[in-house]
């Protein structure tokens, strides 16, 4: 029977041959992973269940990240909750302030997440791991709880979209980019419980950040999983970060898709996703004249180290915009050692932005750069819903870092073009 990647993936973590779209299976799991918002929920599910004790204290990641440094009580309170949970069971893989990060760049930074994997997350944006070729999806806090005591997890097998990439990105254009494409062809619910699977000679052209950026947007049109093949890119990543072997999956060459798109990456140019949906995308150069407020740089989406490049590129001699307040976020706390050391916070400072330390924070309307009402952003994140940012009238623009940064010098929706990059 022909295979995709992720299928291939779950038959074998499934101990089956093989399997097809809508089966039901039940699998084994590499990694279960929770943060400080969900896992709460999660341990006090564990109260309905005669085994609490986790099934592999090596296979289970806590990472306080959304609103750490805890912003109030509740926060501190749902914090205390994990890392009493994590020092009862000897969890090895708990990071709190100080050696925390954003989850999603967190863990494949720590080679806790490699090619092959099966992995769950209580956390939607936990497809992220596709980029490394692993199997990985969002689940609901009780999920995590079972996945913690038992090391498995059931799974309706998902169909798949192809998308083919096709030649060399221009010079602006990311990962982001072209996922913001994607979910504006086929809409936010367009791969619903679907694997995107990508493919082609344009991935080659492609870094890791690229592709754990899009990878890690796969949710927002409404995909299960996003998954990029293992080429050596991968293997130099995993290499550099990895503490254990992979094992590497190739879809077959006549695995079945639902569909296949054909992406010609040189004809891309920056994109903006308007509100209040991913799917609102337009080319920046047909946004027109919108002012903005703040940009927030940053996220488990772009806060990579390659981001802050790009943002301090542009930034660098030039001032942000009077009225717009910008807010960098490295993603981890290596990406913000790497930002002390090649210079960047000093670019982010000189420029009149502030840099904070790793944290969810401003994404989910959480702390650190929340909006009034009528106040509008651009934002590396990857949601855009109503009030996702603060308040219910305000609006949230998604972007690349290019674009994010470009916009904060001009106080508007601008590409890097309009400061003659």
């Amino acid at each position: 029977m022909s295979m995709t990647m992720t299928q291939k993936i779950l038959a074998a973590h499934a101990g089956l041959e093989s399997c097809q779209a809508g089966q039901l299976i039940e699998a084994k799991l590499d990694l279960v992973l929770g943060n400080d918002v969900t896992s709460p929920v999660a341990i006090h599910a564990l109260d309905n269940f005669k085994k609490k004790e986790v099934f592999d204290k090596d296979k289970v990641a806590l990472v306080m990240d959304h609103f750490t440094p805890n912003k109030d009580i509740k926060s501190a309170e749902h914090c205390k909750c994990v890392r009493e949970f994590s020092n009862d069971n000897d969890i090895t893989n708990f990071y709190d302030v100080g050696s925390m990060g954003i989850e999603h760049a967190l863990l494949p930074e720590k080679g806790l997440v490699v090619a092959g994997d099966c992995i769950i997350g209580a956390d939607s944006h936990t497809c992220t791991y596709g980029a490394v070729g692993a199997f990985s999806t969002g689940v609901g806090s009780t999920d995590m709880a079972v996945g913690m005591v038992t090391g498995e997890a059931w799974f309706k097998v998902p169909s798949a979209l192809k998308f083919v990439l096709k030649n060399k990105p221009a010079k602006w254009i990311s990962g982001k980019d072209i996922i913001l494409t994607i979910i504006g062809m086929i809409g936010v619910d367009g791969a619903l419980y679907r694997s995107l699977e990508f493919a082609g000679d344009g991935i080659q052209y492609l870094s890791m950040d690229d592709r754990f950026s899009m990878s890690n947007m796969a949710i927002e049109c409404g995909a299960k999983n996003g998954i990029f093949p293992v080429d050596d890119i991968t293997r130099e990543y995993l290499k550099e970060h990895g503490t254990r072997e992979w094992k590497e999956y190739e879809a077959d060459e006549d695995a079945p898709y639902d569909e296949v798109y054909e992406i010609d990456l040189s004809t891309l140019t920056p994109v903006v996703a308007f509100p209040h949906l991913p799917e609102n995308t337009k080319p920046v150069k047909e946004a027109g004249d919108v002012k903005i407020d703040q940009v927030v740089i940053g996220s488990c989406t772009n806060g990579h180290i390659s981001d802050m490049q790009i943002a301090a590129d542009i930034l660098k001699g030039r001032k942000v915009a009077k009225g717009v307040r910008v807010i960098v976020i490295p993603a981890t706390q290596q990406i913000y050692l790497e930002c002390i050391e090649k210079g960047y916070l000093r670019t982010f400072v000189e420029a009149g932005a502030v840099v904070s330390t790793p944290t969810c924070g401003p994404c989910l309307g959480g702390h650190m750069g929340i909006l009034a009402a009528g106040e509008r952003a651009v934002a590396t994140t990857n949601r855009n819903f109503v009030g996702r940012m603060g308040h219910v009238d305000s609006e949230v623009y998604l972007a690349s870092p290019a674009v994010a940064a470009a916009s904060a010098i001009t106080g508007k929706i601008s590409e890097p073009a309009d400061l003659g990059l």
